[in-house]
């Protein structure tokens, strides 16, 4: 039996798979992701032509089919139109069929059209990567067995075609809006699920860049690791990269006397800081009304997290319960009530920028004036952000 080209001893086919594997996720977060679907970075020839080739050979994905489909998912997400939220089809249906909701959807024209715009479009793509996409995985198969054996090879090949299908449409997009931790208040059910980012890339840390869509850096906090943004740093010493935007660093300056335009910008480009403050403000006052209002221990966890829940996407039955805790509390109401009023300023209006800073005036004079210690702490360090 053809033993192939390279004889390695068993943990060495394990390590070359996990190699092999690697550079696949690799192309997919640098290329697919974040450089095709979300211009966060631009690519020199080099790592974009390899990237594409080795995608071809390894997964058999159009890169047009894959940005249009997750383009989508970002403007449809958790909707009826999103192709593969777990919150509409379910946790067990995206984690192990997601490769087949991701093939229903590439047959939609109507989504290539409006959201697969951008993506190559030269010879190679047009002559090749798209009409002759399943090719790459059958040449693929047949490089693993001449390097490595027939039985070798095969399992090599075939963990290879697994891999994407299970840790990218299935892992990261059931998992990632299913269970987790969350660092920003996204409107979506995103979660950072892992905060080291090796083994897909860097893609564990899907909240963070739910958050910040368009940054080519996924991870946020110290304690977060992005191997993907590793990669990306060194293509950019060598002249291969060049990054276009990151996620922006939370900056505090000196108390602003006046509320002003600056003020304003400043408070939508830290949304999401400044809602992650607020919601810890909030929970701080609950902590304190319910010592207050002797509300059993555990009832005032649930109330906790679902003061950080959209309340009007929450089941009726969790409605019922926050709506009884807030009658019982006026202070805890009335802050509950003024952080739909702070999201509203950067949310999609049609205000205008005056009438968006008079917003912003009313909702810091209540704020200060609420007799609320944590309201009136909330709005000091609210005239602090700096842009």
């Amino acid at each position: 039996m053809y033993s192939g080209i390279l004889d390695l001893p068993w943990w060495g086919y394990v390590v070359v798979t996990l190699a092999l594997t690697h550079v696949t996720i690799a192309g997919v977060t640098i290329f697919l992701h974040r450089h095709q679907a979300h211009r966060a970075l631009e690519l020199g020839p080099v790592p974009s032509h390899f990237f594409r080739f080795w995608l071809w050979l390894t997964t058999g994905m159009v890169t047009k089919e894959w940005a249009a489909i997750h383009r989508k998912h970002h403007a449809k997400c958790e909707t009826a139109a999103d192709p593969h939220s777990p919150q509409v089809v379910g946790l067990n249906r995206v984690l192990w069929t997601g490769v087949f909701l991701y093939v229903k959807e590439s047959r939609n024209p109507d989504t290539m059209e409006r959201y697969g715009h951008g993506t190559p479009d030269d010879w190679l793509e047009r002559k090749l990567y798209s009409p002759w996409h399943k090719l790459g995985v059958v040449l693929m198969l047949g490089i693993d067995v001449a390097l490595f054996g027939i039985w070798p090879g095969v399992l090599i090949w075939g963990v290879q075609m697994v891999w994407i299908p299970f840790w990218a449409a299935g892992v990261v997009n059931g998992i990632g809006h299913f269970w987790g931790y969350r660092n920003f208040a996204c409107a979506d059910a995103s979660t950072n699920f892992f905060p080291l980012g090796i083994l897909i890339g860097g893609e564990e840390l899907h909240n963070n860049h739910h958050a910040f869509a368009t940054s080519a850096r996924l991870s946020n906090k110290w304690y977060e690791f992005d191997i993907g943004w590793l990669y990306i740093r060194l293509m950019e010493m060598m002249g291969q990269a060049r990054v276009k935007k990151v996620a922006p660093t939370p900056r505090l300056g000196a108390l602003r006397p006046a509320i002003d335009l600056d003020m304003l910008q400043a408070v939508v480009t830290h949304r999401y800081d400044v809602l992650a403050k607020y919601l810890k403000s909030l929970r701080q006052l609950a902590a304190e009304e319910f010592a207050q209002l002797r509300i059993d221990a555990g009832e005032g966890r649930l109330v906790r997290r679902l003061l950080g829940e959209d309340g009007a996407s929450l089941p009726a039955p969790q409605k019922e319960r926050l709506t009884a805790v807030l009658a019982r509390s006026e202070a805890l109401a009335k802050a509950y009530a003024m952080r739909a009023e702070l999201e509203a300023l950067w949310a999609r209006s049609s205000a205008s920028h005056d009438q968006l800073v008079k917003q912003l005036q009313d909702w810091v004079a209540r704020a200060e004036q609420s007799g609320i210690r944590q309201l009136e702490d909330f709005s000091r360090r609210l005239r602090c952000y700096a842009v």
